[in-house]
């Protein structure tokens, strides 16, 4: 260390460095004050209020952690340097131009490429040895995902080791979970469901593997919020541990055969406070069933919900957040899905990407370096706390539904479907109004984009996207452009312009633009020389709309429009308009109505 940085390091140290939370306010005052969020009139501490936002969970996430915030002790991710990079393989039947070979040669090549574990979505009709042809199977833990056949599935592996005469990696996991495939709706009779978890309990106890995988992505693809899919994934793991010991199992070997899965978004401090608060309810599970020594393992999975299909390459950005968040989480395993996965099954460039993404992050950024990053932080400790206090009330909640139930079948899961459709729509509701915006598909969107083609895949099915109706909107593009009525110079106007031009192609919509116009009848010379479409959106200034808006909307109705909209708030221009486009602006209703008028 040379004598500058070392002079620098010492001086950040000094006391005289340190600054006082009036100080901070007072600095972040001046700067949104700057951008109008506050006024001058408005007192600096209001900045706590304006920067912290509120989950869909009703939890408050501020800005700073402060360090007189109070929390309980988080249980340890007992991870030790980098995580299990795993990546996703399907030899699901009924893939269009895909077969058992080529996932194949795609698990080889991550595995080539540095994956060290392979999840493996199958079903009865999957050929596995085929699929896992030259995998290693002693050094490369394989997670089975098959709902449908489970133990036939499991059977086949412990066939296919039994002919190769090698042994399976302690990490491996024959992958029930009757549960979740359940809340899935996918097509199990619950009480065989019930007995298969506990043959493939005996099966993995015999050659020493786990058994289960506690998937809160079940909850997490529905629309679940993140304390529910806390509280789904611990209600699921105690109604397993409970069918467990009742079948003659410890509570400390029960426990030692279940893995759990959560859903990694690109809200990167929720997703760390959630894997976090997972291992500390858990932890307690573990307390009051007597079993304290066994450690939870967590893998984490990079959100499907949120992909988009549409601009899918900022998927890349999404995947990568995810997985930032999961290793800080302290996620035993990750895996990112390949940015166009929303497209169908991902090609050979989006594998390499996704678990190159792993590869940065713990070879270049050292995010794996420490076993618990987060740790100490007072904002994730607060928002850790604050989430495994609502997740263990959302897990009793579910425990006094089943109360009684002692098999997969007596579960009802009404409730708590109507509990996350209620939160799917405030959700739907924010990204209708871009209040969650998803870029490249309700910001930004890019009408001339040519979409990757990929095989359909069944995977996609397990998932409602985020951005669902808009792209049903995209998928079926409107029948006709509107004009794009701009008023005034290109400086006047290209605010508005630019605002009403991105919303309309959020819905697939195109525009036709009129550039700087100076009086009425030269908007509408215009107007008429790119056909005279029906609908017709007012852009400019309001200065521009007080001056000569009102006659603009007249000549422009004239020459044949039948549907005016103003940029801005209707009562921007001195006339009537059909439809107003501003901030907050419920979009998807506002585009579905445009595209009517359109055709």
């Amino acid at each position: 260390m040379n004598d500058a940085v070392r002079d620098d390091s010492l001086r950040l140290a000094q006391p005289a460095d340190a600054h006082s939370q009036e100080e901070w306010e007072a600095a972040t005052a001046a700067v949104l004050r700057k951008s109008g969020r506050l006024t001058s009139d408005d007192a600096d501490s209001l900045v706590w209020d304006k920067l912290t936002r509120t989950s869909l969970d009703g939890l408050r996430i501020a800005p700073l952690g402060l360090p007189d915030t109070s929390f309980a002790d988080v249980a340890r991710p007992a991870r030790s340097g980098p995580w299990d990079i795993r990546s996703l393989v399907s030899g699901l039947s009924g893939l269009s131009g895909v077969d058992a070979k080529s996932a194949n040669e795609a698990a080889l090549v991550d595995l080539d490429g540095g994956v060290s574990s392979l999840w493996v979505a199958a079903d009865e009709t999957t050929d596995l040895a085929v699929l896992l042809d030259k995998v290693l199977l002693d050094l490369a833990p394989i997670v089975l995902d098959a709902p449908i056949g489970a133990v036939k599935v499991a059977q086949g592996l412990l066939a296919l080791i039994a002919e190769r005469g090698t042994g399976l990696h302690a990490a491996t996991n024959l992958g029930a979970d009757p549960m979740g495939a359940l809340l899935r709706d996918l097509p199990l009779a619950p009480d065989e469901a019930f007995a298969e978890l506990v043959d493939l309990a005996r099966l993995a106890q015999g050659i020493g593997v786990r058994a289960i995988v506690v998937d809160a992505t079940a909850a997490h693809d529905i629309g679940a919020s993140d304390v529910q899919e806390l509280g789904w994934s611990i209600a699921v793991g105690v109604a397993y541990l409970r069918a467990l010991t009742e079948a003659g199992f410890s509570p400390a070997v029960a426990a030692a055969l279940i893995e759990f899965r959560y859903a990694a978004t690109d809200e990167q401090f929720p997703t760390i406070a959630k894997l976090r608060a997972a291992r500390q309810l858990w932890s307690r599970v573990l307390e009051l069933s007597g079993c304290e020594g066994v450690e939870m393992r967590v893998h984490a999975v990079s959100s499907r919900p949120m992909l988009s299909k549409y601009d899918p390459y900022v998927n890349m950005l999404r995947g990568t957040v995810a997985a930032f968040a999961a290793g800080v989480g302290g996620a035993d395993a990750v895996t990112v899905l390949p940015f166009d996965s929303a497209n169908g099954v991902p090609d050979g460039f989006g594998r390499r990407i996704a678990r190159n993404v792993s590869h940065l992050l713990i070879d270049e950024s050292h995010v794996a370096a420490v076993a618990d990053p987060a740790g100490g932080s007072f904002a994730v400790e607060k928002l850790t706390a604050d989430m495994a206090a609502a997740g263990w009330e959302a897990f009793i909640q579910l425990e006094e539904e089943w109360t009684g139930a002692n098999a997969v079948g007596g579960h009802d899961f009404s409730p708590f479907r109507d509990r996350v459709a209620a939160v799917a729509a405030e959700r739907e509701k924010a990204i209708a109004r871009r209040k969650r915006p998803i870029t490249g598909l309700t910001e930004f969107p890019n009408l001339a984009e040519t979409l990757p083609e990929r095989p359909a895949d069944p995977l996609n099915d397990r998932a409602v996207r985020y951005g669902a109706s808009f792209e049903a909107l995209r998928d079926a593009p409107a029948t006709g452009k509107v004009f794009l009525a701009t008023i005034g110079t290109v400086a006047q106007h290209t605010a508005r312009a630019t605002f009403a031009t991105n919303l309309l192609a959020a819905g697939g919509i195109g525009v036709e633009v009129a550039g700087a116009t100076s009086d009425a009848e030269e908007l509408t010379g215009k107007y008429r020389s790119a056909g005279a479409p029906p609908v017709v959106c007012l852009a400019g200034s309001d200065k521009t709309y007080a001056a000569w808006g009102a006659d603009a909307i007249a000549a422009l109705r004239e020459a044949g429009a039948t549907h005016v909209i103003i940029a801005g708030k209707p009562d921007a221009v001195d006339a009537e308009v059909d439809d107003a486009a501003s901030m907050g602006v419920d979009a998807l209703a506002f585009l579905t109505a445009t595209r009517e008028k359109l055709s």
